[in-house]
């Protein structure tokens, strides 16, 4: 596998983690309703640490595009 399938390969890999992540959200979301206060204070469950992993994979998937691109270099 050359680099930039590698490459891909993540980042295909994080997208779906990201979907299936906001489909949880989606789910807990209709079930449970969700506040402003549960979506940035909640200290327990699904919402607990959401935003910044959802925020983390994100970012991954933006430098992989770079990489893939040569945009970074």
């Amino acid at each position: 596998m050359s680099d930039v399938e590698a490459l891909k390969a993540e980042r295909e890999k994080l997208m779906a983690e990201m979907i299936e992540l906001q489909k949880k959200f989606v789910d807990h979301e209709h079930a449970n309703g969700v506040s402003g206060k549960d979506y940035y204070y909640s200290q327990d469950g699904l919402l607990k640490d959401y935003r910044q992993i959802y925020a983390e994979k994100a970012m991954r998937v933006v430098e992989l595009a770079h990489e893939i691109v040569g945009s970074h270099r």
